[in-house]
């Protein structure tokens, strides 16, 4: 097969310079299959079309190429909801005439969620489902003579009928992968086999000393004549050498397809594949015209040969050795990309999982870019693979049978790949059940959940009985347990965050416990751990649900070092490698889910550098907090010339020493892959640099600016420019944008500066949230400003000297319901103020009356950042006082900025 991604040039010339070349191509090589790209030269259009008003010049069409997502920017923005609906794309397609007797198919990687294609005005056909391939036959709607107008209809609304229902994390819309063209001799494997490849590679009876190699799929004649063909299948190592081969006659009659198998037995002393030592053949097979020896059709794939087990009380197994599954989960989105990622970007993920040492990953929560698989092969990442239906089911035909499909399409094209261990469907599907609690129809409804994951696992043992099955629950032991979904699965995943939105980190080893003990039979992996870990927040003190790095790199460390010690939980997948996008979520940092190891751009957070610590074997050495590079920090006393501060190193060697520019101040033992050094920071530039005492090669460097201020404003050792400091917060914050950071509150004492009065907000209720609020704050992109408060605050003093100041008031109005969001993530909300408290309050400013009447009735709209500046003269050593003055509820202060310009 000759396989190509063309990019078409925009000048008609060198356009079509390039079409000639591709048609000589084409020429010269007749005999195989031609797979090339159409990704280019695309047009866009959101919104509904009647195709009979194409022509029409109403339509404001978008030139894109492919990948394209119509999600990329209004998921991220203020407005509540994104586009969930219909658009379409066309483009005109210039088909080769020596086409004219091939079998020509079009091939999409992958859209969401429904799809229609038509070509020169024809249906072609439809597909559901939006995260398999899928193909269509369409030699018979193609010209030769003329441009061939490709008109497709792509449609991500919510669908009761089509998995996921709902899920944490977007359904962004749009043709997101690769769409290809395939132009196939009328003898060829079948690809019209759910858009796999229609050959099977099964290795079987794999052992250290020797294996078998079993292939089997369909050969479809497409001609009018019966055909002799011969099936010859090679087999080569990495060295590309044919070490078995094996030449099989088959006659295949017209207009038929025709089943096969084909066993290649006794391969000797197979080298076996690892994550240590991921060896891949190769096995070619051609189909071979008897009378001409013309090639007709070619299939290739990598073949890995190795044999594995899951143990109840031991783990897993990889070619007869235990080995512990440790790795991430992984989402298909990027940065300003959407789900609309190249290939390489994919593939680097891949990369950023075995670079952090793991060699499991759990491709969540739908099928993924073929390069995903690929890579895993090529890497040694072993893969876990499951479908959308998540959360909860509809109990209709429909459901199910789009539920089956899917299943079948993940099991064919994925097949092939050795990296793949484990299939799997139905996450968390008990987590919100409908229908009242204990009621008769919610029990009917658990019993319709059992009854489609029987038939889901039934399927994926009848496709393929080589892997294993699996369903991810979250924690409720007794509910899944009744319902039966951790009788049904091989395996049963759990999803586990205790000590973050339930528990503490310990009850981890009580469930782990309780499940070996109740189902004794049931190997288990965690498929999910993690805890919000927004990176610009820090703290000295965490605690659970504050968002910050410091409590995720408690709850990492605790979960890591449970699961490396218990022999019974047989891996772990981390929720997730890198934070994604989850339009349903407001919190900290709004439309994410920040749980990632790695930021949504893909730069590492702490915990990333804690598991190359623990699970590399290669020399690591990493300084935490590598993005904390700009810090304030608040002296103990004004004769203080330098600030102490814990810096943590997390490495596999054993011992490290710590230079501050340029004097070693220190060496430290490691414990449990950690040194953690009380560093003196001077004000400005420190230039830090950690050394491995055993091999002096292995260093790290960081340079943090520290700006240093003396709890006495007054102070002539120590001037300032700027406070920023967030009220109702214990924690730090950076500002992405101006690399400035925002102190937690503190009281006013006198000399210095602070609050006076007054109680830190606090959601009313709740028991995820120590303070503050988790919603979207609209016209701000740094959220947590304003998502803290003090209320009832009577005052706030500046102690500071003589001179010109800047005073930036910051408030947002947290503490409200006003937007009732759809269900389904469509656009469509509405306001509802009604709970909305009535406040109005007076600010002064040294007396002066600068806020009148500020309020729910003037400024301060619900969940809306606003912000006031004053320019005040002190004189006469009075400093900056400020006084709030309450008129109806409660007064309020969300954060405020000193700046000194003289």
């Amino acid at each position: 097969m000759i396989e190509l991604k063309m990019q078409v040039f925009p000048t008609k010339k060198i356009g079509l310079v390039l079409f000639m070349f591709f048609v000589l191509l084409c020429k010269s090589f007749a005999q195989e299959t031609v797979k090339t790209s159409i990704n280019s030269h695309w047009q866009f259009y959101k919104g509904k079309i009647n195709p009979n008003e194409l022509a029409l010049t109403k339509f404001n069409w978008e030139n894109i190429n492919i990948p394209h997502s119509w999600n990329k920017d209004d998921v991220m923005d203020d407005e509540y909801g994104y586009y969930r609906g219909e658009a379409w794309y066309k483009k005109n397609l210039y088909i080769n005439a020596d086409w004219k007797n091939k079998t020509v198919n079009i091939l999409f990687e992958g859209a969401n969620q429904v799809c229609e294609v038509y070509i020169n005005g024809k249906y072609v056909g439809k597909h559901i489902g939006g995260y398999t391939a899928f193909s269509f036959a369409i030699s018979k709607f193609l010209k030769f003579d003329q441009p061939n107008e490709v008109l497709i209809k792509v449609d991500n609304s919510h669908n009761d009928d089509i998995p996921p229902l709902s899920a944490d994390f977007t359904f962004f819309g749009g043709i997101y992968r690769d769409i290809f063209l395939i132009a196939s001799n009328q003898v060829h494997f079948d690809q019209d086999n759910y858009a796999s490849a229609g050959v099977f590679v099964k290795p079987t009876r794999v052992s250290n000393t020797s294996a078998d190699l079993n292939l089997f799929g369909k050969i479809v004649n497409d001609g009018q004549l019966d055909i002799n063909v011969n099936l010859q299948t090679d087999l080569l190592d990495a060295e590309g050498k044919i070490i078995k081969s094996q030449n099989i006659p088959i006659k295949v009659s017209s207009n038929s397809k025709i089943d096969f198998n084909q066993l290649i037995q006794n391969i000797n002393n197979p080298k076996l594949w690892s994550p240590d030592l991921p060896y891949l053949y190769q096995v070619v097979c051609k189909l071979i015209e008897q009378s001409s020896g013309k090639t007709l059709a070619t299939f290739s794939s990598s073949v890995g040969f190795r044999y594995f087990k899951f143990d109840p009380n031991l783990g897993f197994f990889l070619n007869g050795k235990p080995l512990k599954l440790l790795g991430a989960n992984r989402h298909q989105d990027y940065k300003d990309l959407a789900n609309a990622m190249p290939d390489d970007l994919a593939q680097k993920d891949m990369e950023l999982i075995k670079e952090m040492g793991g060699n499991f990953v759990r491709v969540a929560h739908y099928p993924q870019d073929p390069t995903i698989l690929e890579t895993c092969d090529r890497f040694g990442l072993l893969a876990m693979v499951e479908t959308p239906q998540v959360n909860a089911i509809t109990e209709t035909e429909a459901f199910a049978n789009n539920s089956l499909v899917m299943q079948k399409e993940m099991i064919r094209q994925n097949f092939n790949h050795p990296s793949v261990i484990i299939w799997a469907y139905m996450n968390e599907v008990l987590l919100r059940p409908k229908f009242n609690k204990d009621s008769e129809r919610q029990e009917t409804y658990f019993k319709n959940i059992a009854v489609l994951a029987q038939k889901l696992e039934d399927l994926t043992k009848a496709e393929d009985d080589s892997r294993y099955t699996l369903i991810p629950n979250h924690g409720d032991f007794e509910l899944y347990n009744r319902v039966g979904l951790t009788k049904i699965p091989m395996l049963v995943g759990w999803n586990l965050y205790f000590g973050w939105y339930s528990g503490v980190f310990a009850d981890l080893e009580t469930f782990l416990a309780k499940h070996h003990q109740l189902l004794p039979d049931k190997p288990m992996i965690i498929t999910e751990y993690g805890a919000d870990a927004d990176r610009r927040l820090r703290s000295d003190r965490p605690v659970k649900f504050d968002k910050t790095m410091d409590y995720a790199m408690q709850y990492h460390k605790h979960y890591l070092n449970a699961f490396q010690k218990l022999p019974y939980v047989a891996g772990a997948t981390i929720w997730n490698l890198v934070e994604f996008s989850s339009a349903n979520r407001e919190e900290s940092w709004p439309n994410m889910n920040y749980k990632g190891v790695m930021s949504w751009d893909r730069i590492p957070k702490d915990a990333y550098y804690l598991y190359q610590a623990k699970l590399l074997s290669y020399p690591v050495l990493n300084i935490a907090s590598k993005s904390y590079k700009n810090r304030t920090a608040i002296l103990n006393q004004d004769t203080d010339s330098t600030y102490l501060e814990k810096l943590e190193i997390f490495t596999n060697q054993a011992k490290v020493k710590l230079l501050i520019n340029g004097l070693e101040i220190g060496q430290k033992e490691t414990v449990n892959h950690s040194v953690v050094f009380e560093v003196p920071f001077k004000n400005g530039l420190n230039n830090i640099e950690v050394v491995s005492v055993e091999n002096l090669t292995v260093k790290d460097f960081l340079q943090i600016n520290y700006q240093l201020l003396s709890p006495n404003l007054k102070s002539t050792k120590h001037s300032f420019t700027q406070i920023k400091m967030n009220l109702g917060d214990d924690r730090f914050f950076s500002d992405d944008l101006l690399n400035q950071n925002w102190l937690p509150e503190k009281e006013y004492n006198n000399g210095g500066w602070g609050f006076i009065g007054g109680e830190k907000y606090v959601i009313p209720g709740t028991q995820l949230l120590p303070y503050g609020s988790n919603k979207l704050i609209i016209g701000t992109n740094n959220d947590p400003v304003y998502q803290t408060q003090r209320q009832n605050i009577t005052g706030f003093n500046f102690d500071v000297l003589n001179g010109k100041y800047e005073v930036t008031f910051h408030f947002a109005e947290v503490d409200s319901t006003n937007i009732i969001k759809d269900p389904k993530n469509d656009l469509k909300v509405k306001n509802n103020y009604s709970s909305l408290n009535d406040r109005s309050f007076n600010v002064y400013l040294n007396n002066n009356l600068i806020l009148q009447n500020l309020g729910t009735q003037s400024y301060l709209k619900p969940e809306t950042a606003v912000s006031f500046k004053s320019i005040v003269d002190v004189t006469d050593e009075k400093g900056i006082k400020i006084k709030f003055e309450a008129i109806t509820g409660k007064t309020i202060l969300n954060a405020i900025e000193l700046k000194r310009i003289y």
